[in-house]
């Protein structure tokens, strides 16, 4: 079993330490829900900007990024550029939309609008999400960290987790947030030691790494055909716009940041700072795989025991004739996820290594406190006070809010759990939110932009995108017999055409209501 040197050891520690003090800190100041959840709206734009940043950069970029550039190219980077106009459409309509409603949950609105079912079905997929997106950076981060030291992925996910429950269950907001900003510098600074030792370690630096790259065509954005049934530009383009358009526009995590500024210009400043801290620093990531890609082409030696790395996991129980030949025939897109933590354990010098675990941690931790506090959030708010007990005392609400936030950082570690084995911690994370995230966004848009839609048509078309979500998520497991049944389009469409379904069906019926029932004149009389 391998250990770190005491060096390393000793900056995780302290570090671990320091992100506990931060919530040690805070504790002092939860004394109400608003505290809690908001923050009383104190916080300064920019570090709700580097917190929102840090959030979205989570240790599925910092290790799934370079995995997925590393086994194919740069398609997912137009993830990132579709980021400035889903912010352009957040801030100058949903964001003074929240500040002006002064609600803290973002699916309040959904009620008085639809009727409870709606505010139900977006929090029940809201939550859904949450936990597909913990798991899976839980998920991430023991699979660098197994690589580092030796002990089981379950074991390092409980040891994580109960360090990030304790900062964000005693500070709060306030304590996610500060300490959101540090691990966002931290987590900057890790990536760039990366690709500095990964460079330099290149015989024949940046220009072979330009020459194996352009060769494999790992540079590459996808095709532009209008191709929707494979990774195409368009597909990862659509995708990004609409899943970018749910985190900024009424995902909880987010949402709740709006509430924690003095006002709707810091909201939006906030907004802006992150995606111009964001687009940058993930083609960082892609750059770092495309590094890696090249490193370890250029190295038979170390290729050879990654591949053996991954075929050992993959036949914990097989002969060593049998790992050799499934390791010779495993592609990069296979152990991809691999690369980036067997150069860490291999290249990175003592010392620099505990700042790199750090980074990794802190990509792990921001965006987990932020799913957690959120989560609480929501299911004080829009499930136990509106279903259970509406008329909580200020000492009840923190105590739900404890427990909440302690109860969901404990389902997304049991989710992380179960993710063990996956080959790409990127794929399972972008189908999951794709399915829970494409019927709230699309029932979203269609209360904020159809003022005419009613109760019944907004019904009606959510369960008839659901209907099609769930066609096109799981039909591709129909038999053979009924091939001609199977969704045809790329799996990153269901987010797309799930959230058009639910909006355009609802318009359609709107506008056939409206033609069929016209409403009467109204005849203002003067006497």
């Amino acid at each position: 079993m391998k250990s770190l040197p005491v060096t390393d050891l000793a900056v995780v520690i302290i570090y671990l330490a320091g992100m506990i003090a931060v919530g040690i800190y805070f504790s002092r100041k939860n004394t109400t829900a608003d505290q809690f959840t908001k923050a009383s709206g104190k916080i300064p734009g920019w570090a709700i900007g580097i917190s929102i940043y840090a959030t979205f950069l989570s240790s599925n970029t910092f290790l799934g990024v370079p995995g997925k550039a590393y086994g194919s190219n740069w398609n997912s980077f137009v993830f990132s550029l579709s980021m400035p106009l889903a912010a352009w459409v957040a801030t100058k309509f949903f964001i003074p939309f929240y500040r002006n409603t002064g609600e803290v949950s973002a699916y309040t609105h959904l009620e008085k609008r639809f009727g409870s079912w709606a505010r139900t079905y977006a929090v029940a997929c809201f939550l859904l999400t949450q936990l597909a997106r913990m798991g899976s950076i839980f998920f991430g981060i023991a699979l660098s960290l197994q690589a580092l030291t030796g002990y089981p992925m379950s074991t390092i996910m409980i040891v994580v987790g109960i360090c990030i429950v304790l900062y964000t269950v005693m500070g709060g907001m306030e304590a996610v947030i500060w300490t959101e900003v540090v691990q966002g510098v931290v987590k900057t600074i890790g990536a760039l030691v990366i690709l500095y030792l990964v460079v330099s370690s290149m015989d024949g630096g940046v220009s072979k790494i330009i020459d194996i790259g352009q060769t494999d065509h790992k540079f590459s954005l996808g095709t532009f055909a209008p191709d929707f049934v494979q990774s195409s530009f368009w597909v990862v383009l659509l995708y990004g716009f609409f899943m970018n358009l749910n985190n900024f526009g009424m995902d909880q995590n987010y949402v709740q940041r709006y509430h924690t500024t003095t006002s709707i210009k810091e909201a939006a400043s906030s907004v802006w700072l992150c995606v111009y801290l964001y687009l940058p620093v993930s083609l960082i990531f892609f750059v770092l795989g495309s590094c890696l890609y090249a490193y370890y082409q250029s190295s038979p030696d170390l290729l050879n025991a990654v591949r053996m790395q991954a075929a050992t996991e993959r036949l914990p129980q097989g002969t060593a004739e049998a790992i050799s030949n499934l390791a010779s025939t495993l592609t990069p897109a296979e152990y991809g996820d691999k690369v980036m933590p067997h150069f860490m354990v291999n290249k990175v010098p003592t010392g620099l290594l505990g700042l790199i675990i750090a980074a990794i941690m802190s990509a792990a931790m921001s965006t987990i406190s932020s799913g957690m506090n959120a989560s609480a959030t929501v299911f004080s708010v829009d499930i136990y006070q509106r279903y259970i007990k509406p008329d909580l005392t200020a000492k009840q609400s923190m105590k739900l809010l404890y427990i909440a936030t302690t109860g969901f950082g404990l389902l997304g570690m049991l989710t992380g759990i179960a993710m063990i084995g996956v080959k790409s911690v990127l794929d399972v994370w972008w189908m999951l939110s794709g399915i829970f995230a494409g019927g709230m966004l699309g029932l979203f848009l269609l209360g904020i932009i159809s003022k005419n839609t009613k109760n019944t048509e907004a019904l009606t078309a959510t369960l008839i995108g659901i209907i099609v979500i769930i066609w096109m998520t799981f039909s591709s497991q129909l038999p053979d017999e009924y091939a001609y049944l199977r969704n045809p389009l790329h799996q990153n469409m269901i987010m797309v055409v799930g959230t058009l379904t639910i909006f355009l069906t609802g318009l359609i019926l709107t506008k056939l209501k409206r033609k069929t029932n016209p409403e009467p004149d109204i005849v203002i009389d003067n006497h």
